[in-house]
Formats: structure tokens, sequence, C-alpha cells
């Protein structure tokens, strides 16, 4: 278990990417791992703790729909486990039949090591859980649950032979949760959780009519895979239009007749300070075609201006968390940045800002994926940079 805890920590740390906003979104997942049951301590009749049923290794399987509600989380879940009998010991005789509908046998009270058969528990719970690290990352939880599960054992003093105790009982159960996650995709994220499974006053009968009473308790360590039903449905794609630059069209200059070699006189060239602005695919910083268009313009255009400051303006859409936004806002400059020194402007006079979801350039409503707001704005001259 130890090896399947740390492969699954390692798979989901180089797995993490950036990941669409959880908070306000519906949710489904699966997990899967091992189990391991404590040893039932079981009354039988009016003898206490008669007996004792070692269990092995199992398997602990589930299902969950729930809706993060930002921070805290609710959901409902379904689960089934199941673990092998290996040993039973009594201080009391064991009632058993050699054949099926055949008479009953008192088994002396004894050590079965050949003894075989399974505990199960099939659940039904209502979970609450904390969530805390940053949204877009490696996120940790912890909370619990209570609902109901099917208590159910099957045991038999040897692996060939028929059960002793073959009957199941529903009732109150409860349990804790802890874990990580961490996202695979815009929707997918994959994770760890241990679970501490409780299900006490377990009644059951067996086979010489005696009540047995007992509990079922297990750890287990899972494996989970989750899909988010976050964000809004894709904008059509508007395709960024270059800024346009014209040039100023030079003055015609007439030689006077006393000068027969006269010098031109030149127009200076204006100064176009834009905004020139470059936009990006959802949830991504990526120079695209028509965005490097634009800024091969725009780094045309400061051949004009001189030594001025450049300023560049990094915007986010609202489809994710803010703090995120502000760090995608970094990224969208950064590379802008990048691809205009490529184009020979001066690292020196270029400064950044980002705003993340703040200055939208069309409004929407929270979590709405909008284009013309995934965007970096270029400007030249007094009054840009720092």
């Amino acid at each position: 278990m130890r090896n399947l805890a740390i492969a699954m920590a390692l798979a989901s740390t180089v797995l993490a990417t950036p990941a669409l906003a959880r908070d306000d979104a519906w949710y489904v997942g699966v997990g899967g791992g091992v189990t391991i049951a404590e040893n039932e301590t079981i009354d039988v009749g009016t003898t206490n703790n008669a007996g004792i049923a070692k269990l092995k290794r199992g398997y602990d399987v589930d299902g969950v729909v729930g809706h993060d509600f930002g921070g805290f989380r609710l959901e409902a879940e379904t689960a089934y486990k199941k673990s092998g009998l290996t040993n039973y010991s009594s201080t009391v005789t064991t009632a058993a039949r050699a054949v099926a509908n055949g008479p009953l046998t008192n088994v002396p009270a004894g050590n079965f090591p050949y003894a075989g058969g399974s505990a199960s528990a099939l659940s039904f719970m209502l979970n609450g859980l904390l969530d805390f690290g940053e949204d877009d990352g490696l996120q940790g939880f912890v909370g619990g649950g209570a609902g109901v599960a099917r208590i159910k054992n099957n045991f038999a003093l040897n692996t060939l032979g028929l059960p002793f105790l073959n009957d199941s009982d529903t009732g109150f159960a409860w349990q804790a949760l802890a874990g990580i996650r961490a996202p695979l995709s815009g929707n997918w994220d994959a994770g760890i959780k241990y679970r501490l499974f409780n299900s006490s006053n377990v009644d059951l009968v067996d086979a010489n009519g005696r009540a047995n009473s007992t509990k079922f308790r297990s750890h287990s360590l899972l494996g989970t895979l989750t899909y988010n039903f976050g964000g809004a449905p894709v904008a059509a794609p508007v395709v960024a239009t270059p800024a346009v630059v014209e040039a100023p069209t030079p003055a015609v200059v007439e030689a006077p007749v006393v000068q027969p070699d006269p010098t031109p006189v030149v127009q200076a060239r204006e100064c176009n300070r834009g905004p020139y602005i470059v936009f990006f695919d959802w949830d991504k910083a990526d120079i695209t075609p028509e965005a490097a268009g634009t800024l091969d313009s725009a780094a045309t255009a400061y051949a004009d201006c001189g030594s001025a400051q450049v300023m560049l303006a990094g915007h986010a859409d609202k489809s994710g968390a803010p703090a995120y936004n502000v760090r995608l806002s970094e990224r969208r400059n950064a590379n802008v940045r990048g691809y205009l020194a490529g184009k020979g402007i001066s690292e020196g006079v270029m400064s950044t800002q980002a705003f993340g979801e703040s200055a939208p350039r069309v409004e929407t409503s929270d979590g709405v994926r909008e284009l013309q707001n995934r965007r970096v704005e270029v400007s030249y001259g007094p009054g840009s940079g720092n």
C-alpha cells in the first residue's frame, strides 16, 4: 500500500496543469483502491467476544456526484468494499453443515486457520468536504460523511465448507475522509483519497439461530478521477484585426530657382501610440498567428517613436479564479514582451501590468469565456511604462 500511495502522489504532481475553475460547479467522480478491514470481534449469543474473524486486504470502489460551493463541497456517494476471511477462532461451539441442507454439527471451540469467506459493505453516504489550496493547482481536502450501509458476513470454518454465518444487516454508518487532488486538464482532476469507514451495531444470525453482534471498520486508500462541469460554452472565436498604421505623406518641396542643389526638407514621422491589441485563446498565453501580425505592425510603428516607453497591459476573461487570472495575464505579458524584444524593441523600455479580470473590454457575468477580454494592449509614448 505504501508503494501505491507514493506512485499515485507522484503521478498527481507531474500531471498537474491549470484547470477550469471548480467553484460553483457540479462534478462526478469515481475511485478505486485498496482497503484493510479491521478484525471483527463477535458476540455470540450471551457470550461476549466469543469469536474473532481475521480479515485480509481487499478492495474499495466508489462513485460520487457533488457540487463545489467554493471552499466547501457536498456530495452523494455510493461505495462497495470487500475483504476476505483468513482465520476464525471461537470460544464457543460453532454450528456448521458438511453439505447443503445437511444436519448441523456443533464444532468445538478452537482456532480455524483454514477458514474462508468474506465481509463486505455496500454504503450510501452524504459527504461534506472542506478544500484548501489554490483552485487551479494542487489542492487538499478533509471532511466526513454519514449514511446507511449493508454489512454482510459470509464465514465458513474451512474454504471448502458451507458457511456457519451467512447474513447481512443494514444500519447507520459514518466515515472520515482526507486527500489531495490536482487538475489534469480543463475539466479533469486526479487525486488520492483516504477513507476511515465505520458501521457499528451489526446484528446477524448464525446457522444455529444464535445472535451474532459485531461491527465493520476499514481503512482505504483510493485513486480518484473527477470530471468538473464548470465554465460557460466557448464563444465563437473573433479574429483580431491588426492595427493599420498609415504613414504620413511626405511634403513636396520645390527647389528655389536661385538654389540649383537644395537640401530637401524631411517631415518628421508621427509616433502612433496605439494601443495595439492582441487576443489569446482560452486559458492560453501563446502568441497566435493573428496576434503575431498585430505585433509585427506594432514593432514597425515603434521605429517612429524614438526611445519612447512601452506599456504592456495584460487581461483575462472571468472564467477562472481572480488570482489565477492575474497570473495568466502576467504570462501573456511575458510572451508579448519576448516577441517585441525579438523584433528589436529594447527590454529596458518595456514595462508590464497584469489586470486579470478587473478591466474587461466587454462586460460579462462571472465564469463567462469572452475572447475580447483575453488580451494584451501595447501602447507607446508619454504616460506609458514606468
